[in-house]
């Protein structure tokens, strides 16, 4: 019987193999993608980077649906560690040495692993796409790591993500607008509200990227599966 091993590549691009009982979670989400990525014209997937604020750095996705899913983690506090196509795993099942590869590893501070396969939900109705992601997900959780299959959020909340997605980048956020808006907000407060107490101290072009920074970082809380919009609802986090 073939032990589950995983095949992955390092920071260093070059190629490591290890049981999947051994892996390291914090290793596997330094490294590379595992597969190439490929862009081309005409191509039936909607595939690119995306420079995630919780990494620093550019994560790559292969679909629409996995782009949803990566601001999703990016937005998610307690993800410190976000990783696409982190490695390869084999294991013999039926005779047959199968193979797959996942589409993120996510760790949280604790070091906790979040193995997530993005497929939509028309797909999971085949019997051999579920068969076998089912079959991963028993082996990832053997392992101690939780195993996530993905189709998506109610339209409204990912268009909420989407759009406070544009103000994730601390860098080219007012330091000062940041501080006086955290400062500002009184528990019940609408974004009008809040803007319409600094429209004299801040200038627009640098307090509503603030406010919205901050609802992205979670300092502010509000409903996001109602649309942002001027009565929208503020709270601080608890």
């Amino acid at each position: 019987m073939v032990r589950p091993r995983l095949r992955y590549r390092g920071a260093d691009e070059a190629e490591h193999e290890c049981a999947l009982d051994a892996a390291s979670a914090r290793v596997l989400a330094s490294g590379r993608p595992w597969r190439p990525f490929r862009w081309h014209h005409g191509q039936r997937h909607y595939s690119g980077t995306y420079w995630c604020a919780t990494t620093a750095s550019h994560v790559v996705y292969e679909s629409r649906l996995e782009l949803a899913r990566l601001i999703l983690a990016d937005f998610d506090p307690l993800t410190v560690e976000i990783a696409a196509q982190p490695f390869l795993i084999e294991a013999e099942a039926a005779d047959q040495v199968r193979r797959h590869v996942p589409d993120f590893l996510l760790l949280d501070g604790e070091g906790l692993a979040t193995v997530v396969n993005v497929k939509p939900a028309e797909r999971l109705a085949n019997p051999k796409v579920a068969e076998s992601l089912a079959w991963a997900s028993e082996l990832f959780e053997a392992r101690g790591w939780r195993a996530e299959t993905w189709s998506g959020v109610d339209e409204v909340t990912m268009a909420n993500l989407r759009f406070l997605a544009g103000y994730r980048r601390r860098v080219v956020i007012n330091p000062e607008a940041l501080a006086m808006v955290g400062e500002a907000v009184l528990p019940g407060d609408t974004i009008a509200e809040v803007e319409h107490r600094l429209d004299t101290r801040l200038d627009a072009a640098d307090l509503r990227p603030a406010l919205l920074h901050l609802v992205w970082t979670g300092t502010l809380v509000t409903d996001l599966t109602v649309a942002l919009g001027p009565e929208t609802v503020l709270a601080r986090a608890a």
